[in-house]
Formats: C-alpha cells, sequence, structure tokens
C-alpha cells in the first residue's frame, strides 16, 4: 500500500512524504497526517529490543516514510544521533526511581531539551525532501516557539543547505537561559525575534503568515518557499513516536517489565504533539494504556478531556513552566481526527469554531473515547516547587519545572485511583534551562545574575552544569528584535532580502 499523506481538513487532499515534510502544513490549514497509521509486527518489540536507538528510528520511521531508502534513513540516523551530538550513549536513557516509577530523559541532546529528539533528524528528512520534490527554491523555516522548539530548530538548521530559518518566540514568556540560547545562536541561515505577547500570538501569526497568498507570491519571486519545524510538520511527530517504543523495549531489557506488560505514560503537555506522538506508539502496537495528560496553570487540555469542551477564553498564566503555557494545543487537531473516525467535515467545523469563538464542545462518542483513552490533571507553580524540592530530597533527581508537573499530576492520580502499573514518566528538559525557578524551589532566595546562576545550581546540588548550558558563558548575543504580532511579515521579508 502506497503511504500517503491526508490533511485532517480535506481526505481528498494527498500528498506523498517528501511533499507532507517540505510542505509542513496543508494549504487548507489542516495538519498533514499519514493516510493509514502502520501496525508493528507482533515481534516487534522483542526485535528491538537489543537494538541501538539509531537503529530503533529506522524500524519505526520506515514504515512512514515511502520514497526514502533505508539506507539513507541509517545515514540520517547514525549524523542525527551519534558523534557525540547526545551525551548519554543511550541517546534518551530511561531511569528507575521505584519499582513502578521510571523515567525517561529527553534533554541529553545539543540543546537540553526533548524537541532535540526530533529536530536533530528533521533537517536530514526535509533536505532529501526538497531533491525527492525536486524543488529549486530555498526553504524558510518559521518557527514559533514557547522555550524550547527555537533553539532546538535554530541548531538543528545551523548552516544547512537551502535552507533559512526564522524564530519567533513570546517577549518576556521563555526563561533567561531559554532566551540566552535563541538570541546568541550562529549560524549564517538563522533569525531570531520576540514577539509582544504569549506563545499563542506568536503561533497565530506564523499560521497567518503560512496562509498569506501576497506573501507567498512574494517570496515565490525571490526564490523562497515557507515551511515549518513546529509539530504541525508531521517530520517532527514521527521521530517522537521512536521513544516511547524505545523507552518500552528499554524496560523489557532490563526486566523492569514482562513481554506485553502495559505501561502507563505521563506527559507534560502543551501543543499536545509529545503526548499525541505516545498515543501514535499505542496505535502502532506498543503496549501503553493510560496516557496522562498533565498541565500547569493553563488548564485547557485538562478542561477539554474532562467535559469535551475546548474553550481558550480564560485568563492565561505566565508560569514557571513556560513551554507549557498554550491555550491552543495545535496538535490536538490529529487527535480530533483519528477519534472522531477520521471525519475531516467535523474537524473543519471544530477548528472554524475555535477560531470564530475560540470554543467547541465535540459529541458524545469523542467524548467517551477521549476518557477511555486519556487521564489528565494540572497543577499550579506552589505545586510545581513543592514536587521539585520534594524529589531532590526524597530521590536526590533533580527536575525541571515540566518534569514536575508530570510527577504531581501522577502523583494525584495514583492516589485517586489507586492504579500502580508501571509508569514512564517523560522528562522534558534540563533543569539548568531553568535554574532560578529549580533554586527557588530548592529554598535558594539570593541568586546569582546572568549565566553565574548556572554554576549557582550546579554548587547548590553537586549536579554538573550540562555543557551546551555552560558554553552559553562566552555567546555574544546577536538578535534584540522586538515585534508586535502585525510586525511579523515584516521579520520575514528582512531575512529573505
Amino acid at each position: 500500500m502506497t503511504m500517503n499523506y491526508l490533511s485532517t481538513r480535506n481526505k481528498d487532499l494527498r500528498m506523498t512524504a517528501p511533499q507532507a515534510i517540505a510542505q509542513g502544513l496543508s494549504p487548507d490549514g489542516g495538519l498533514l497526517t499519514p493516510a493509514v497509521l502502520p501496525r508493528l509486527p507482533a515481534s516487534a518489540v522483542e526485535t528491538m529490543r537489543e537494538m541501538s536507538y539509531q537503529q530503533r528510528v529506522v524500524y519505526i520511521m520506515n514504515s512512514f516514510l515511502e520514497g526514502f531508502a533505508a539506507s539513507e534513513l541509517t545515514a540520517y540516523a547514525a549524523e542525527a544521533y551519534g558523534g557525540g551530538k547526545f551525551t548519554h550513549e543511550d541517546v534518551a536513557p530511561v531511569r528507575k526511581l521505584d519499582e513502578n516509577t521510571h523515567c525517561l530523559e529527553l534533554w541529553h541532546g545539543p540543546t537540553c531539551a526533548f524537541k532535540d529528539m526530533a529536530l536533530q533528524i528533521l533537517p536530514h528528512l526535509l533536505t532529501a525532501s526538497l531533491e525527492k520534490n525536486d524543488e529549486k527554491k530555498t526553504v524558510c523555516i518559521l518557527v514559533a516557539t514557547s522555550g524550547d522548539t527555537g533553539k532546538a530548530a535554530l541548531e538543528g538548521f545551523r548552516n544547512v543547505d537551502k535552507t533559512k530559518i526564522l524564530v519567533f518566540y513570546p517577549k518576556d514568556g521563555v526563561s533567561e537561559i531559554q532566551e540566552l540560547q535563541m538570541v546568541t545562536q550562529e549560524g549564517g541561515n538563522v533569525g531570531v525575534c520576540s514577539v509582544v505577547g504569549n506563545f499563542d500570538d506568536a503561533q497565530t501569526g506564523v499560521k497567518k503568515l503560512f496562509a498569506d497568498e501576497e506573501l507567498a507570491a512574494e517570496l515565490a519571486e525571490r526564490g523562497y518557499f515557507l515551511s515549518s519545524a513546529n509539530s504541525i510538520n508531521w517530520g517532527r511527530v514521527l521521530p517522537q513516536i521512536v521513544y516511547y517504543a524505545s523507552a518500552y523495549c528499554d524496560l523489557l531489557k532490563t526486566g523492569a517489565i514482562s513481554k506485553g506488560q502495559q505501561i502507563n505514560v505521563c506527559v507534560p503537555t502543551g501543543n499536545f504533539g509529545n503526548i499525541l506522538a505516545a498515543y501514535y506508539a499505542k496505535c502502532m502496537g506498543i503496549p501503553i494504556n493510560r496516557l496522562i495528560c498533565a498541565s500547569n496553570a493553563n488548564n485547557v487540555l485538562t478542561d477539554f478531556i474532562h467535559t469535551g469542551t475546548y474553550d481558550r477564553n480564560r485568563t492565561f498564566y505566565n508560569t514557571i513552566s513556560p513551554s507549557m503555557d498554550i491555550l491552543i494545543s495545535s496538535n490536538l487537531e490529529r487527535m480530533l481526527f483519528e477519534l472522531s473516525g477520521r471525519d475531516d467535515r467535523l474537524v473543519r467545523e471544530y477548528m472554524a469554531q475555535l477560531a470564530e469563538y475560540g470554543s467547541y464542545r465535540v459529541d458524545s462518542s469523542i467524548r467517551t473515547k477521549l476518557k477511555k483513552e486519556f487521564i489528565a490533571g494540572c497543577c499550579d507553580d506552589t505545586q510545581t516547587q513543592g514536587m521539585i524540592a520534594k524529589m531532590w530530597n526524597e530521590q536526590s533527581y533533580l527536575i525541571d519545572p515540566h518534569t514536575a508537573v508530570a510527577f504531581h499530576v501522577l502523583e494525584e492520580y495514583r492516589q485517586e485511583s489507586g492504579d500502580d502499573t508501571a509508569t514512564v514518566v517523560v522528562s522534558t528538559a534540563s533543569p539548568f534551562k531553568f535554574c532560578s525557578s529549580v533554586l527557588t524551589a530548592l529554598g535558594v532566595e539570593q541568586q546569582w545574575t546572568g549565566t553565574d546562576i548556572l554554576d549557582q545550581l550546579s554548587t547548590h546540588t553537586g549536579v554538573a552544569v550540562p555543557a551546551p548550558l555552560a558554553r552559553l558563558k562566552k555567546r555574544r548575543r546577536r538578535f534584540s528584535g522586538v515585534v508586535e504580532k502585525s510586525g511579523m511579515k515584516g521579520c520575514v521579508l528582512d531575512l529573505l532580502k
């Protein structure tokens, strides 16, 4: 069977894998999704059990990427996850905390956040796709970031031929270390600009740029076209499926679980791409039972899973887990597509209601499926800080605020349900990306300034500063632009003169 990709808003629109990856977002505003979700063979977990992470990447991704040879994918995986780019030999190691609790550490890459897991391989997929599509124009990658995607995309696409990349982040909406990582980015093809407002403003602004036909025509004249490195691009979601399969294989390999035993997965969630990848892994046959969706005070997803009503018309909170400060979770559209039986008409209707009214309510059938697949919970900053302190004091395990949200929600779920299923908590970032919040949680009020705070957290805990962050001390700021949302188009045109 040919593996095509279709739009969540129009099943008649079909693309090849190279076309879908190069396009990023469907022309109708929908998200490109595999026409069929392949099932893994019954022997898949046993087959992958002794594989390296790079080999697992090829095994999982191969069936989604018709038009890419296995030898190509092998080369991309070796380049993306080898060569010392990841500081742990397992790439995405699973750390055991107790008999039923394990932490999947996704922050051992070059920017110390889980976005590296996809954004180290996406440039290879994209540049190969451009060649396969016989594309003569240069691609400009537009990125809206709530903190981690921006740096990971900048690093992944730095000086990649036939690409430019422009990252927009919310002014005052990311941590100081996250901002430093972006504004000091090296590379001749990169641009960074902050946007007045929050992440949703930046994300909405980028989506409008993709829909701007006048801009597209002008860029085409200059020899450019737009694509995305956000998780609206299937090339971002696909590599994330791998680490859920890999985590299961590692648990089996160490004897933490037995063959066929189901596990729960708890994911700190903002734009819904990370937990969506876990859902896809489950659909493919990885034995996952409960998907636990953990939110901070911006609990729009918690309310949606509990009630079936998605309503972004609420107070927006700037929290200490800023990468989750999101009220419009773009990847939820792919989930609605699956849970509605791939009803593109219904998805179009929900998305139109969201755009016009800021809310929609799904039908009873989808509500039932949501509650069957997902558990949802949330916590505020005080509870997040409490969990950081608890994990350090009781487990000597240092975690960042996003991971703390997940541990808090898991703890509450277990207390309420009595469910002692072996659970993988997804750890999405190094605690050193959020030094101030982590130090405050540990009771340190007098804090050092600038990048010295990295050393303060290390001195206080005895945990070494990750090398990529330690190098920030020697970097100069290259970017200082600030625009209103209405000025984002001008930034694109300036970059692509």
